[in-house]
């Protein structure tokens, strides 16, 4: 999904809190990662920019990260225009 581009993945944990994944031309560079949450120590300062521009907002932090911009909130809290079936397919394996 990502070729060619970026894809930010969001899991909204109700037990562990939020997770995310980061995919770039079909390649996946970070998973098990805290959208929303604070910066580490070794981020480059976009990280740290967008950790608190978007601090405690997910949804936010990730479609900032994937370069999008969204009109109006209906692209998060739905209705949904579509739903599609992903392909069966180990998502895991790199």
């Amino acid at each position: 999904m990502s070729a060619s581009t970026v894809c930010y993945g969001l899991y909204a944990n109700p037990q562990s809190g939020n997770q995310g994944a980061i995919a770039r031309h079909g390649t996946i560079e970070g998973s098990d990662l805290h959208p929303g949450g604070g910066p580490h120590e070794n981020d480059p300062s976009r990280e740290v920019l967008a950790s608190y521009l978007y601090q405690h907002s997910a949804v936010a932090y990730a479609c900032a990260f994937a370069g999008l911009r969204l009109n109006d909130r209906r692209a998060v809290v739905g209705p949904p225009d579509m739903w599609v079936e992903l392909p069966r397919r180990d998502y895991w394996s790199h």
